[in-house]
């Protein structure tokens, strides 16, 4: 079982799609999280803990994670999906872009 965590900035439209997309593939928990002050689900310790692979939508993003959690992140695999916040929760644009990017790092085929 792999634990991937998914970030953006208020965890309502990119890492909440990217959660609900890849807990439907088997083997895998998602879990989804934002970096602003109002995110819907802040990022917190025990989430980083959890996760064996983190994926941010931006590099702002891995940044930000890097400045405000690095004493949690050793070992730690990030992955930025340079994904811009210009789609809608679960606009199928944006599924298709997710499974472009993520599946391949996964190894899981389409």
């Amino acid at each position: 079982m792999k634990n991937l965590l998914f970030i953006c900035s208020q965890n309502r439209l990119r890492s909440p799609t990217a959660q609900a997309v890849f807990s439907e593939y088997e083997g895998l928990e998602t879990d989804s999280a934002g970096l602003d002050r109002y995110a819907e689900v802040p990022v917190s310790t025990e989430a980083i803990a959890w996760a064996d692979i983190i994926f941010v939508m931006e590099k702002s993003h891995k940044n930000k994670l890097s400045k405000n959690f690095q004493h949690c992140l050793k070992d730690k695999k990030i992955i930025c999906l340079d994904i811009p916040d210009e789609y809608e929760y679960m606009e199928p644009a944006l599924i298709e872009l997710l499974k472009q990017k993520v599946l391949p790092l996964l190894k899981i085929k389409r």
